[in-house]
């Protein structure tokens, strides 16, 4: 238990220097592929992506989470399980070489019929790397798999940009989806030196399948309420609009993303590990959201006010009409981010029931929001997407974290400080870009932009509401070996 704390911290920074350098990648490939290739492009494939994706939700049947959470699992366990994630990979791949036709003429797009095909067989590539990846997660070597998730996302990166170069158009995309989780499993295999043994019925599979299916159920409920928008779009706006809208919600995503990818495996392999000892729990979490919380809603105020100047920067002029929605769609990256650590922390202590009751409430409550606002296309559902989850995250969050060891006053004491000061900076930057920003371009005037807003956040978080100690506390705990009464467990409040 005493190196729990070191080992989390540790791979907790690996996992944060991954997603950095994996943003990095991710944005440099949106930045040059949105140059080569144009909006429809981008909506063909998103249009295949969005409807076979559903199938990629029962990829490993929440079979990764259920071995990470067990406390003990067993050779015979990890290798019944294999099999068990190769034979659904195998099945999700054949039905969605089944479903290609129907995505086609659902799309009336012919296109797709070969695109869904060659992106079925992601989920066969997935599926064989679940436990490997799963083994790795549960011996907490963060490194390697960092280092796997950066190199295979850097070949298959630079295979997509060299065949848009060439002319290849949306299947530089198609390819590039395809080869990262190729490469992945290659990788985890080596790295993890497990060969795994015959299928046999042994204890504990039961129990195991049970949570992983509860898992998979909470995961389709996400899914669809987080890409349903994107099949409306794409049936009744047309390929070119759900491009658009696709690409600002990617750029909107990925900093947000990357972070809670981070965050997200080293602490619910951590909290598992608590399970049991509330107030350790407690305190480890909350210093966890605190952090995630703090960089996330930088990331969010951000974007609101520099939204004209990031798509300028980061797409290019031919994406003017992803400004607004961008725009719209930004407030959406603080809801999930107060949500979805919750979920990691309902997930590690096995209430897996109680996160499916809040997917299948959430679920329906944003579709309906980003439903009623298509009828004005891609502005319209950015708009009811985010008024929606606007209204809805406060109440969703104070129901979440019942029966858990965080309180709901825990939580808005931690989201109060950084939001306060977020709002003040965000003030002072809007009215700084009022002054100076048309003796600017735009380039000058997104760093300078950065550069005050980043300075007032810091200034408000770290002086004015008192969370200088905090943080010191937390960077000193990388580099020291903790005790049981470690005071990182001691709580902030």
């Amino acid at each position: 238990m005493k190196d729990l704390k070191q080992r989390a911290l540790r791979g907790g920074l690996a996992r944060i220097i991954s997603q950095a350098s994996t943003l990095f990648l991710r944005m440099g490939s949106l930045v040059i592929m949105a140059r080569i290739l144009n909006p429809r492009d981008f909506g063909l494939v998103g249009m295949a992506t969005a409807m076979v994706g559903v199938f990629g939700i029962f990829g490993d049947f929440g079979l990764t989470s259920a071995a990470v959470q067990h406390t003990t699992i067993t050779e015979e366990q990890s290798s019944t399980l294999f099999w068990i994630n190769l034979l659904v990979g195998a099945t999700l791949t054949m039905l969605a070489l089944a479903a290609a036709p129907f995505v086609a003429a659902f799309y009336h797009q012919q296109h797709l019929t070969s695109v869904t095909a060659v992106l079925a067989t992601a989920f066969l590539f997935n599926a064989a790397a679940i436990q490997h990846s799963a083994l790795l997660e549960r011996q907490m070597r963060f490194v390697a798999l960092s280092m796997l998730d950066i190199f295979s996302l850097l070949l298959s990166t630079s295979i997509g940009i060299g065949m848009a170069l060439r002319g290849f158009g949306y299947w530089s995309l198609v390819v590039t989806s395809t080869v990262t989780p190729l490469i992945f499993m290659l990788g985890v295999w080596l790295a993890a030196g497990w060969v795994p043994g015959r299928p046999r019925k042994c204890e504990g599979i039961t129990s195991m399948m049970r949570f992983g299916g509860i898992l998979s159920l909470n995961g389709l409920a996400t899914y669809i309420s987080g890409n349903l928008d994107k099949v409306l779009l794409g049936r009744f706006w047309g390929a070119e609009a759900l491009g658009i809208y696709g690409r600002a919600y990617q750029l909107v995503n990925i900093p947000t993303t990357n972070l809670n990818s981070a965050a997200g495996g080293v602490v619910f392999a951590a909290l598992s590990r608590l399970h049991g000892h509330p107030d350790r729990q407690r305190s480890y979490f909350l210093k966890g959201y605190s952090l995630v919380l703090g960089v996330t809603i930088f990331i969010t105020f951000s974007c609101e006010i520099f939204a004209s100047d990031i798509i300028h920067i980061f797409l290019g002029p031919k994406w003017d009409h992803a400004i607004p929605i961008f725009r719209l769609l930004a407030p959406t990256t603080l809801g999930f981010a107060i949500l979805t650590p919750i979920n990691v922390l309902l997930t590690a202590c096995g209430l897996v029931e109680k996160s499916l009751k809040v997917s299948l409430v959430t679920a329906p409550i944003l579709i309906l929001g980003y439903s009623m606002g298509l009828p004005w296309g891609p502005n319209g559902v950015a708009s009811g997407y985010s008024a929606i989850m606007i209204l809805a995250t406060v109440p969703l969050m104070a129901w979440a974290v019942r029966e858990t060891s965080v309180s709901f006053q825990d939580l808005l004491q931690t989201i109060g400080r950084p939001l306060v000061s977020g709002a003040v900076a965000g003030i002072t930057a809007f009215g700084l870009q009022i002054l100076y920003g048309r003796l600017l371009h735009p380039i000058p005037r997104l760093a300078m932009g950065v550069f005050v807003i980043s300075s007032v956040y810091l200034w408000m978080l770290l002086y004015v509401m008192k969370q200088k100690s905090f943080y010191i506390e937390v960077i000193r705990g990388l580099r020291k070996t903790p005790s049981t009464d470690d005071p990182l467990m001691a709580s902030n409040q």
